[in-house]
Protein backbone atom coordinates (compact mmCIF):
# COMPACT_ATOMS: atom_id res chain seq x y z
CA UNK A 1 0.00 0.00 0.00
CA UNK A 2 1.32 3.43 -0.97
CA UNK A 3 0.28 6.60 0.78
CA UNK A 4 0.48 9.72 -1.35
CA UNK A 5 2.23 12.64 0.31
CA UNK A 6 0.96 16.05 -0.66
CA UNK A 7 3.10 19.10 -0.01
CA UNK A 8 0.92 21.96 1.13
CA UNK A 9 1.56 25.49 -0.01
CA UNK A 10 2.77 28.04 2.51
CA UNK A 11 -0.19 29.97 3.94
CA UNK A 12 -0.74 33.24 2.10
CA UNK A 13 0.25 36.30 4.09
CA UNK A 14 -2.56 38.83 4.34
CA UNK A 15 -3.35 41.86 6.51
CA UNK A 16 -5.28 39.48 8.79
CA UNK A 17 -2.25 37.28 9.59
CA UNK A 18 0.70 39.59 8.86
CA UNK A 19 1.82 40.20 12.48
CA UNK A 20 3.77 43.31 11.32
CA UNK A 21 7.14 41.55 11.53
CA UNK A 22 8.72 44.19 9.29
CA UNK A 23 7.84 46.88 11.83
CA UNK A 24 10.82 45.71 13.91
CA UNK A 25 13.28 46.73 11.19
CA UNK A 26 15.12 50.05 11.10
CA UNK A 27 13.48 52.29 8.49
CA UNK A 28 15.52 55.12 7.00
CA UNK A 29 13.59 58.12 5.72
CA UNK A 30 15.01 58.75 2.27
CA UNK A 31 12.13 60.76 0.82
CA UNK A 32 9.53 63.10 2.27
CA UNK A 33 6.23 61.25 2.46
CA UNK A 34 4.78 63.36 5.24
CA UNK A 35 5.81 61.29 8.27
CA UNK A 36 4.82 63.37 11.31
CA UNK A 37 7.83 64.83 13.16
CA UNK A 38 7.11 62.97 16.41
CA UNK A 39 7.70 59.66 14.58
CA UNK A 40 11.14 60.72 13.32
CA UNK A 41 14.39 59.96 15.14
CA UNK A 42 17.99 60.72 14.22
CA UNK A 43 20.40 57.78 13.96
CA UNK A 44 24.05 57.94 15.17
CA UNK A 45 25.19 59.11 11.70
CA UNK A 46 22.69 61.98 11.50
CA UNK A 47 20.19 60.25 9.23
CA UNK A 48 16.45 60.35 9.76
CA UNK A 49 14.81 57.05 10.74
CA UNK A 50 11.43 56.01 12.03
CA UNK A 51 11.34 56.26 15.82
CA UNK A 52 10.94 53.07 17.80
CA UNK A 53 9.46 52.58 21.23
CA UNK A 54 11.13 50.74 24.11
CA UNK A 55 9.79 47.41 22.80
CA UNK A 56 11.84 47.90 19.60
CA UNK A 57 8.84 48.19 17.30
CA UNK A 58 8.03 51.18 15.09
CA UNK A 59 6.43 54.05 17.01
CA UNK A 60 3.73 54.36 14.34
CA UNK A 61 2.53 50.78 14.82
CA UNK A 62 -0.75 50.40 16.69
CA UNK A 63 0.08 47.68 19.23
CA UNK A 64 -3.53 46.45 19.44
CA UNK A 65 -4.29 46.08 15.73
CA UNK A 66 -0.69 45.71 14.43
CA UNK A 67 -1.56 48.23 11.73
CA UNK A 68 0.27 51.41 10.74
CA UNK A 69 -1.25 54.55 12.21
CA UNK A 70 0.29 56.70 9.45
CA UNK A 71 -0.35 54.35 6.53
CA UNK A 72 -1.06 57.11 3.98
CA UNK A 73 2.15 58.90 5.01
CA UNK A 74 4.35 55.85 5.64
CA UNK A 75 7.97 55.97 4.47
CA UNK A 76 8.96 54.90 0.96
CA UNK A 77 10.80 51.86 2.32
CA UNK A 78 7.59 50.68 3.99
CA UNK A 79 5.65 51.24 0.77
CA UNK A 80 8.14 49.12 -1.17
CA UNK A 81 8.37 46.29 1.40
CA UNK A 82 5.96 43.88 -0.25
CA UNK A 83 3.81 41.71 1.97
CA UNK A 84 4.54 38.05 1.20
CA UNK A 85 7.74 38.77 -0.76
CA UNK A 86 11.02 36.97 0.02
CA UNK A 87 12.16 39.67 2.46
CA UNK A 88 8.83 39.48 4.27
CA UNK A 89 9.01 35.68 4.55
CA UNK A 90 12.58 35.90 5.89
CA UNK A 91 11.61 38.43 8.59
CA UNK A 92 8.55 36.39 9.57
CA UNK A 93 10.61 33.22 9.94
CA UNK A 94 13.21 35.01 12.05
CA UNK A 95 10.62 36.71 14.26
CA UNK A 96 8.28 33.74 14.60
CA UNK A 97 11.22 31.29 15.01
CA UNK A 98 9.88 29.00 12.31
Amino acid sequence: MTIEVKVLDEPKITCANCEACCCRLEVMLITDTGVPEHYIAIDPWGGQVMARLDDGWCAALDRDTLMCTIYDNRPLICREFEMGADECITERKEYLNE
